[in-house]
């Protein structure tokens, strides 16, 4: 029954993807995308050279590299967001509020600055993005209260001291260049993700996700306490910390991706395991579909609500707050 549901949410994601390739300033049939596609991977059928060149323009060229990005973006905040809460038995647990994203963008906008080549932002994206985790479960810890309040309440004090460093480097970058392009970036944007974007950081971050797939085994017995983990084999201290990078690697790269994009950790998992359960095994490859599918319609609607595109950032915290009310009530029931 759940590997039946998790097919139905790779069809509903697969459909969602070929939508979103006829959709846009200039309207294409998905019967014509599907041919296309047949054509350009199988060599089936025939076609017309310019029109040809003008679906290659418009499927290859523009619209699969952004649907790509956003797919792969939606599901790393999804199945770190899905992780977070699993390994440390929060429901408020997500990038955002432990602080990963304001740690990460803290880090891209210092590289931005300083360092100027992609792998220097990359590798400060994650520094900032581990520091920032390192400092929210150092505070939570600091006072030996094991509570989520405790955690949230650190991941408030990492995200303040991100955020304040990142307006010291905003202040001191170049007000014509480098600070439009920090804020404007900073705001969630997939208007300059391209296939070199998708390969470099897409390939970590599809490893980082079959890594937490993998262990959403080792996650329900890590739910039931470490005692109990410990006596059935589970290396808690191992899996914890393997989860932990995993989240914190995958959260930070959409940074480098498309700027800070928030609510898409929170609501998502929520949402999934309402529909189908706590179990992890099933929650964690389940919230990767369902995010991929979610920022894409999201990314759709960025671009093609108004005649000016809005930063998909501002379209998932509107939409995030409004999905969180509704879920709020029954959020309790998907982890009984």
């Amino acid at each position: 029954m759940k590997s039946l549901k998790l097919l139905v949410f790779a069809l509903i994601l697969v459909l969602v993807m070929l939508v979103s390739l006829a959709l846009g300033k200039y309207p294409l049939q998905l019967t014509e995308i599907v041919n296309f596609l047949a054509y350009r991977f199988f060599g089936w059928g025939t076609f017309d050279a310019e029109r040809l060149q003008l679906l290659h323009n418009l499927i290859i060229e523009i619209r699969l590299p952004r649907i790509i990005n956003a797919a792969l973006i939606g599901a790393a905040l999804s199945v770190s967001g899905a992780a977070y809460q699993a390994i440390f038995i929060n429901p408020l647990a997500d990038p955002k509020i432990l602080g990963v994203l304001a740690g990460a963008s803290f880090g891209a906008s210092l590289g931005m600055v300083f360092l100027k080549t992609w792998y220097a932002v990359q590798v400060s994206t994650l520094i900032g993005g581990f520091a920032a985790v390192g400092i929210t479960i150092g505070v939570a810890r600091l006072y030996r209260i094991n509570s989520p309040i405790m955690l949230v309440l650190g991941g408030i004090v990492s995200e303040v001291l991100f955020m304040s460093l990142l307006s010291i480097v905003k202040y001191i970058s170049d007000p014509y260049n480098q600070l439009p392009a920090i804020t404007y970036w900073l705001l969630g944007n997939t208007a300059m993700a391209d296939m070199d974007m998708a390969v470099k950081c897409g390939t970590p971050i599809c490893l980082g996700i079959i890594c937490l797939i993998f262990l959403g085994r080792h996650l329900n017995v890590l739910s039931m306490g470490d005692e109990e983990a410990r006596a059935l084999g589970v290396n808690v201290e191992l899996v914890r910390m393997t989860v932990i990078i995993c989240a914190t690697v995958v959260s930070t790269l959409t940074v480098v991706m498309a700027g800070m994009i928030n609510w898409v950790g929170l609501i998502i998992p929520h949402i999934v395991r309402m529909m189908i359960g706590p179990d992890n095994e099933t929650l964690m490859p389940a919230s990767v579909l369902v995010g991929a599918s979610y920022l894409v319609v999201a990314d759709d609607v960025s671009r093609l609500a108004f005649n000016f595109e809005i930063p998909i950032g501002i379209v998932t915290s509107l939409v995030g707050i409004v999905f969180f009310l509704l879920v709020l009530k029954n959020a309790q029931k998907g982890w009984q």
